[in-house]
């Protein structure tokens, strides 16, 4: 396997629930930060086939249970990774009075009420932004979510510290994660966004974007003291659903 395809294979190993190669390989953590420049393009992959499979589902499906069938379709292909996240997250703002307690409640594999609540909000808060999604903006917003949502957490990871002295999933992702990596991933959302909405429309969207991000960066450093990889899913999810819920905004201020 080359040098390009291993990095590449790790991230969609890592995103999504396909496997690509039936051999196992080790990664090193110089592999596993360049991965993370390639987590758009699967970003990227995993929009286009929400896209393809809405085109097919409407030949056959009302449009709100075609809404409903995408959001399964994502979880299926994702594992669940980013809601799993999103309530390990919430939970340990709901249960910890100090760093290091938020950080050992999020390491629970039980859900609490906060996280269990947040991530139904979540579901239903994707749902809206797809019902409202315009039309002639549909297929490039599916195509892009995915995308932006996981530059968010490439960008995310690189501004900010790693929280757990100790180490975690994380970690051997973030040691050797460099600007270079993170220029990568933006290029591939950049060019992404400007052929699904031109491209002032999508410098509107990244500078959206990179608001979110800086005001997760705060946000983590604050109550975690970095970030985890549960932040990281947390990260993922906020900006997806924000994506979906105010794109239509930005492009029409754009």
């Amino acid at each position: 396997m080359g040098a390009v395809a291993r990095p590449f294979i790790f991230a969609w190993h890592f995103l999504t629930t396909i496997p690509l190669s039936r051999v196992h390989h080790e990664p090193t953590a110089p592999e596993l930060a360049t991965s993370m420049a390639w987590y758009p393009v699967v970003g990227l992959l995993i929009g286009g086939s929400l896209a393809i499979a809405d085109l097919v589902l409407h030949t056959g499906f009302d449009p709100l249970v075609v809404n409903a069938l995408l959001i399964a379709l994502l979880v299926l292909l994702t594992r669940g990774l980013h809601q799993d996240g999103l309530a390990d997250t919430l939970d340990g703002l709901a249960g910890g009075g100090t760093v290091s307690e938020r950080l050992s409640i999020m390491r629970d594999p039980h859900i609490g009420a906060l996280g269990a609540t947040g991530l139904f909000l979540s579901l239903i808060l994707r749902y809206v932004g797809l019902m409202a999604l315009p039309q002639e903006l549909r297929l490039p917003a599916l195509c892009c979510m995915p995308a932006v949502g996981r530059w968010a957490m490439v960008t995310s990871a690189w501004v900010s510290p790693y929280a757990r002295k100790e180490g975690g999933l994380a970690a051997p992702f973030l040691t050797h994660l460099s600007w270079r990596h993170v220029v990568l991933a933006t290029l591939v959302v950049a060019v992404g966004l400007g052929v699904g909405f031109g491209v002032v429309s999508s410098f509107v969207v990244m500078m959206g974007g990179a608001f979110v991000v800086l005001m997760g960066w705060w946000g983590c450093r604050s109550w975690f003291g970095g970030i985890t990889g549960d932040t990281l899913g947390a990260t993922n999810e906020t900006v997806e659903i924000l994506f979906l819920l105010f794109v239509p905004l930005l492009l029409r201020l754009s």
